[in-house]
């Protein structure tokens, strides 16, 4: 089975279990744990009121993109809110990071009408023990190198519609109730089920070295092939 590629999925969903591709650009890479990142352990807080996928008020496929961007702006613990739109399409990003640090941050509407994705790169204040005390075991993961000294394991939550970036230290390191959470995508109920129809991922067999999980076989294979639009857009 074939689905049309659009711009979205061509920058969120084929990247979204390879937080490297972000930096690819980059000589050397930056650290994944950087203290000047967003400070926000909402992960592991579970506000009823605004729970995964919810961040802050905001949720992927619900919340008018006008009335999240109006969030971001009046956040006093965010600044530099800057929106760039798609010449060829209606879609459009707002970057953002935290009050005094670095570069972290993006929302992201297809439309232009509702928010369709937030990715989040957080300061190392989110261990793996805490995340799954709060919100459970993931159902899948996947690894992704970045240095070699730095790897980041994909947490899987299609219930959540929630992926969770956790540190290792490198392919030769190994996940554990410390390691330290790096980044949160959260995307829609639909993005995340085409997520799963698209990518190759182990399910969740507890704390285990990355190369216990690079090696062994997948559970979940795609099931369908994602095509780019004609016309990019």
């Amino acid at each position: 089975m074939k689905v049309v590629l659009s711009m979205k999925h061509r920058l969120i969903l084929p990247g979204v279990i390879a937080l490297v591709l972000l930096f690819a650009a980059c000589s050397p890479p930056p650290p994944l744990r950087d203290d000047k990142l967003l400070q926000d352990t909402s992960l592991i807080t579970n506000d009823p009121a605004c729970s995964s996928p919810c961040w802050r008020g905001i949720t992927p496929g619900k919340t008018p993109w006008s009335e999240a961007l109006t969030k971001l702006q009046d956040d006093t613990t965010l600044e530099s809110v800057n929106v760039q739109n798609d010449d060829k399409s209606k879609a459009m990003v707002a970057e953002f990071q935290q009050k005094g640090g670095s570069s972290c941050c993006q929302m992201f509407s297809e439309d232009g009408e509702s928010v369709n994705v937030l990715f989040l790169r957080v300061a190392p204040t989110v261990t793996l023990g805490q995340l799954i005390t709060a919100q459970g075991l993931p159902t899948y993961l996947v690894g992704s190198p970045y240095s070699d000294d730095q790897a980041v394991m994909n947490l899987i939550y299609p219930e959540k519609s929630l992926v969770v970036y956790a540190f290792v230290p490198g392919t030769k390191g190994s996940l554990s109730e410390s390691s330290e959470i790096v980044g949160v995508l959260y995307m829609t109920p639909p993005d995340m089920d085409l997520l799963i129809k698209t990518s190759s991922l182990h399910a969740w067999d507890g704390y285990k070295a990355y190369q216990a999980y690079d090696t062994s076989e997948f559970e979940v294979t795609p099931s369908v092939t994602l095509t780019p639009t004609p016309n990019g857009g």
